[in-house]
């Protein structure tokens, strides 16, 4: 499997169950979120757009999603959710490894590029460098409709600040019955 093979596997509606360690304070928050992840072809404009911010041209992208969510995290205010969206597109420097070029950054609200590499086992990981921080993720399949996520964000000088671990189900998408995620509790959906 290459990345654009991960890209579009990852198509799709998910449920993310995830606790984070705040390492500083050294306590632990629950979250959960949707993400819904959309393949775009090469030739939209949004992934035009991407390509344009970095000064790359669409025809050397290998993929590309479009990427958006809605959640919430155990410490957030009543009524508070952590939204967004991102268009994401891969530039490939060789079979397994490339650019990943994001209209908006997650630990950062900003356009951002980081480096991707495919190991052997099919395990995508994600390397992104902010101006102060550090984000590295790493995602796999264990199953068709599961997906494991592992992260971790540092600040300057190899500091950790966090670490996550998610597990991703794959929602059973029916049009009629698409959800937009409501967060009256952290624990049930």
């Amino acid at each position: 499997m290459d990345a654009k093979d991960f890209f579009a596997r990852s198509g799709g509606q998910w449920h993310s169950q995830r606790v984070t360690h705040h390492l500083a304070f050294r306590q632990t928050e629950l979250g959960r979120s949707l993400i819904s992840v959309t393949p775009l072809a090469l030739d939209d404009p949004q992934v035009a757009a991407v390509c344009a911010l970095y000064q790359y041209s669409p025809q050397q992208a290998s993929g590309a999603s479009r990427v958006e969510w809605q959640g919430v995290m155990g410490w957030d205010r009543e009524g508070e959710q952590q939204n967004g969206s991102t268009v994401m597109v891969l530039i490939p420097q060789d079979a397994r490894s490339g650019r990943l070029l994001r209209e908006v950054g997650y630990a950062e609200k900003t356009p951002v590029a980081g480096g991707y590499q495919m190991d052997e086992t099919g395990a995508l990981t994600l390397v992104t460098e902010y101006e102060t921080l550090r984000s590295q993720e790493r995602l796999w399949f264990v199953g068709e409709n599961i997906r494991l996520r592992t992260s971790t964000l540092g600040y300057g000088f190899g500091g950790m600040s966090m670490a996550t671990f998610a597990v991703e189900t794959r929602a059973q998408w029916q049009p009629e019955r698409a959800v937009s995620l409501p967060c009256p509790t952290i624990l049930g959906w």
